[in-house]
């Protein structure tokens, strides 16, 4: 009988992150402030701690863990490399399909990865408070978490389409003694300007950021934590992929592709970038991976924005990063993958897509709910929406497979479980539910508003 799960001892847990920086042919793009001019660290030390800077900024190829967060990792870590062995047989398919289920975390999916370090480096510069913004709540979820861990005060910004149709992820922040605000709010300015605009304002997360980081940024007490985007996220998310290359290891097998959703880019920097080190060094046993990012067609930054310099919040509060984005005042329709809900993507995965070192497609609503009720009835887990893009993709190279012949191994990231995204499956089988393909000339109407660089 075949092996479906391969597990790793807890004394597995790496010992320290991968930064893809020492990797990439080329050096990352600078953050560049209003001038034009690289922005000096000093400048997000209003924010942001000492080691998180030191991190965003590293180029260091491997970043230690710290004992205490390695400790709090063991609570669920290392989580299982799973063999789809019923989904194969569903699909008829002579691929092989493994996930890694990042939704036996307490929070349910992979945010506590990070979540985790940066309430401890918080804690250990002295901070004792925190905001945050949220799309689908998982970020939310998991900085609560990670907060009461620590003895953090927090507060969340939730994109208020999300809060209304996910209450029960607010009930979870509110459990773990987190503040939950939907956003746009009356509690700063940014949300008042918008709301007197449109008291019917859905939000985004390019919004939730923009409140999160002025209240950070008009309070000495309280710093600003980040669950997507930003380098030392990315960093913090590649225990995903290197505990995926010991379960290989262990399986006898080697992924031929790797698929992970991708909205900011922190999932699926998890488990592709520890892939981009083997490719870098011609592969392993010569054989290299192709990484392929899976985004909505409703937000298809990478496959429809363009590399410019953005903000990356709505007002303009952030630096501005080199990244694909389809403008800082892109409103994204209020799709139920809200974790993906987002104008620009990482600067990293960005650059690692412009110089064509990883692929990105981009799949509708309507096929990547089919997806996720097609894994469920074969394995029996409830995938996250988010989740679902990045099965999806898997499905429909299984059947390129099933059509070819070819016995590819495929591998996917399960950022998380879908037991509070059950309205949204309602809606799918209810009929509810519809493709949104945004349209072109929306985007472009957006891109004018980019920031002149330059």
């Amino acid at each position: 009988m075949e092996s479906t799960r391969f597990q790793l001892e807890q004394h597995e847990i790496p010992t320290h992150w991968y930064n893809v920086v020492a990797d990439m042919p080329n050096p990352p793009a600078p953050p560049l402030g209003a001038d034009g001019q690289p922005v000096a660290p000093e400048r997000m030390a209003a924010i942001f701690p000492p080691a998180i800077l030191e991190q965003e900024m590293s180029a260091e190829r491997w970043i230690p863990i710290p004992e205490p967060v390695r400790e709090i990792y063991r609570l669920w870590r290392p989580s299982p490399l799973i063999r789809a062995h019923r989904l194969e047989q569903m699909l008829g398919t002579p691929a092989r399909i493994y996930y890694k289920n990042e939704g036996v975390s307490p929070a349910g999916s992979h945010k506590p990865n990070s979540a985790v370090p940066q309430a401890y480096y918080n804690r250990q510069a002295g901070i004792r408070r925190l905001t945050t913004e949220t799309g689908a709540g998982q970020w939310g979820s998991s900085i609560a978490f990670a907060g009461q861990m620590f003895g953090i005060e927090v507060r969340v910004y939730m994109v208020k389409v999300s809060y209304q149709q996910k209450p029960f992820r607010r009930s979870m922040m509110q459990t773990w003694g987190a503040e939950v605000i939907a956003s746009p709010s009356p509690m700063t300015q940014t949300g008042r300007d918008l709301l007197a605009r449109d008291p019917d304002n859905q939000g985004s997360l390019g919004i939730a950021i923009s409140e999160a980081v002025e209240e950070a940024a008009s309070r000495a007490d309280t710093n600003y934590a980040l669950g997507s985007v930003l380098n030392h996220v990315a960093l913090h998310q590649t225990i995903i992929g290197q505990e995926a290359k010991k379960q290989f290891e262990k399986a006898g097998d080697w992924p031929d592709i790797v698929f992970a959703p991708c909205g900011g880019g922190s999932s699926f920097a998890g488990a592709a970038f520890p892939f981009i080190a083997d490719n870098a060094a011609g592969g392993r046993q010569g054989k290299t991976v192709r990484l392929v990012a899976v985004e909505p067609t409703s937000c298809p930054t990478l496959t429809k924005g363009t590399y410019a310099y953005d903000f990356g919040d709505a007002s303009g509060f952030t630096p501005l990063m080199k990244m694909y984005t389809l403008g800082h005042d892109f409103m994204p329709p209020g799709i139920h993958a809200g974790g993906l809900r987002y104008h620009g993507a990482s600067s990293l995965v960005s650059q690692l897509y412009h110089e064509g070192l990883i692929e990105a497609v981009a799949v509708p609503q309507l096929a990547t709910f089919e997806a996720g009720v097609m894994f469920a009835r074969a394995e029996g887990i409830i995938p996250a929406p988010e989740s679902n893009h990045a099965i999806r993709a898997t499905i429909d190279e299984a059947l390129r497979c099933k059509a070819t012949g070819e016995a590819k191994t495929l591998f996917f990231n399960l950022t998380g479980h879908g037991h509070f995204d059950m309205a949204a499956y309602d809606r799918y089988f209810t009929g509810e539910l519809e493709n949104y393909d945004y349209p072109a000339e929306a985007i472009q109407a957006s891109l004018l508003h980019l920031p002149k660089v330059g």
